[in-house]
């Protein structure tokens, strides 16, 4: 049993996929990025700022992700309505760009986290399938507004990695990080 210190129902998902006992407790943690920060630095400081965060009230094992697109350096998080939602997949459409993910896992006083990185190429995108894909709303909570479970898989040509990252939560750094913890998840040993 672990604490999931997220509301993404992505990642539940898969948690409940892999039979992984857990409850939610979001942490409320301030996830703004901080000025000059680069992707891969921001996503494991704030995985593990959620983390530390809910583990100062928890006896249970605490894991805590934060995934971000990342495309020509610049950080795309979640479209703030459906226009932004369109700018960003004008600029993802017909290119590959990187998915990152911070993941971090607490449990007492032990603190491990990591990241994982995923290359996803978009197909070209029409005028109007940028429109129809930003007005279903789907990409409205979805960092570079879309969502690979969902309609957003009809524009992904290739995925590059690890197809559960793009989801949200790189389930084989989440087996590898609970190991060194020496946690059991319910999972066979190697």
């Amino acid at each position: 049993m672990l604490v999931l210190a997220s509301a993404s129902p992505r990642r539940a998902h898969i948690l409940k996929g892999l039979g992984v006992p857990f409850r939610v407790v979001v942490s409320n943690e301030n996830e703004s990025l901080r000025p000059g920060e680069v992707g891969a630095a921001a996503v494991e400081r704030l995985a593990r700022a959620k983390a530390l965060a809910v583990a100062r009230e928890e006896t249970l094992p605490v894991l805590a992700a934060d995934t971000e697109v990342l495309c020509d350096d610049a950080i795309l998080g979640k479209p703030a309505d459906e226009e932004n939602a369109r700018i960003m997949l004008r600029r993802l459409s017909g290119r590959s760009h990187w998915v990152v993910t911070g993941l971090c896992l607490v449990h007492g006083e032990v603190v491990r986290s990591g990241v994982e990185r995923s290359r996803v190429t978009f197909a070209p995108m029409t005028d109007d399938e940028v429109a129809w894909y930003a007005a279903t709303g789907e990409p409205l909570d979805k960092a570079g507004g879309y969502h690979v479970g969902g309609r957003g898989a009809l524009f992904i040509e290739t995925v590059e990695g690890s197809p559960s990252n793009v989801a949200g939560l790189p389930v084989r750094l989440l087996v590898r990080v609970a190991r060194e913890m020496d946690l059991d998840l319910g999972w066979p040993r190697p």
